[in-house]
């Protein structure tokens, strides 16, 4: 975790980089300008998912173990940042700007270099240059409040970050989860992973769970097992192969008791996002999406 005065400094070295960068309200974020401000530079010749690279094969034999895994690399000395290139444009875009947190954020300055994987860049991290550096890529790519700005014109759906991912250039999984932290509206998140197998029941695992300060305010800490079944309508939803749903309803025993909630859903091929939020809320906007269900 970060504590407030940390994210108040890691605050103003964004502010400042955006500004001086001319970053602000350019859309998509332009990351590779923002790179260029801060004095680094991608090498896109070489490959860190090519574990038989002569780059690679000169690594010491741990880094070259923990290949599979790692998503990026920043070398000091040569200030140049490394990619798994295998990777989305968007994930390639918040790695970036990860490792240019490393090198930007003056107390981490005294460690040369830095690998990173699917571990430190998972949004529950706790090793707290990770987490800083998570968070500096977070609040560069959504422009800090101009992100507040643009959720505060749109409605309680989850076509609205889905919009907001394309509009900042970032992933839709980063889009929904920071959508939903930082809204008024009393609403949450699931992220699942289908885990059935041939022959086995269907089910599927919460690899993350997110929720706004109202939501938690209003039905306590929420228990999801680690493993959903087919009870779940999402889960149905899921399996079945469903990509989009705005229809869905489903009732939690909270602690105000049972609690009827809607809930949209949305299938990305990789994982299912499961945006829930109770009966009667709602959020006025003049704002209109056509998605196909």
């Amino acid at each position: 975790m970060i504590d407030a005065n940390t994210k108040k400094d890691i605050d103003k070295i964004s502010f400042e980089i955006l500004k001086a960068s001319k970053a602000f309200d350019i859309y998509p974020t332009p990351i590779d300008i923002i790179i260029e401000y801060a004095e680094l530079n991608i090498d896109k010749n070489i490959d860190l998912s090519d574990t038989s690279s002569d780059f690679i094969t000169q690594m010491s034999d741990t880094l070259k173990t923990a290949l599979e895994k790692i998503r990026g690399l920043l070398d000091r000395e040569t200030k140049t940042i490394y990619l798994d290139l295998s990777q989305s444009h968007n994930r390639q875009n918040f790695v970036k700007l990860h490792e240019c947190g490393h090198s930007v954020i003056p107390w981490q300055k005294e460690t040369l270099k830095y690998l990173d994987n699917d571990l430190t860049l998972d949004p529950s991290v706790k090793e707290s240059f990770e987490a800083e550096a998570n968070y500096f890529a977070s609040t560069m790519l959504f422009q800090q409040d101009r992100f507040l700005t643009e959720i505060k014109k749109l409605p309680l759906s989850i076509e609205s970050p889905m919009h907001l991912a394309k509009k900042f250039g970032a992933s839709n999984h980063a889009t929904i989860r920071r959508y939903v932290e930082y809204s008024k509206s009393k609403c949450a998140l699931l992220v699942l992973e289908n885990i059935s197998l041939k022959g086995i029941a269907p089910m599927c695992e919460v690899r993350n769970y997110f929720r706004s300060n109202s939501f938690s305010q209003e039905f306590g800490e929420i228990s999801w097992n680690g493993k959903l079944g087919y009870t779940w309508p999402f889960v149905q939803d899921y399996y079945h192969g469903r990509r989009f749903k705005k229809t869905g309803e489903l009732i939690y025993k909270t602690e105000n008791g049972s609690t009827k909630f809607k809930y949209h859903f949305f299938n990305s091929t990789y994982n299912a996002f499961v945006f829930i939020f109770p009966y009667g809320e709602s959020k006025k906007s003049k704002v209109k999406f056509v998605v196909k269900e």
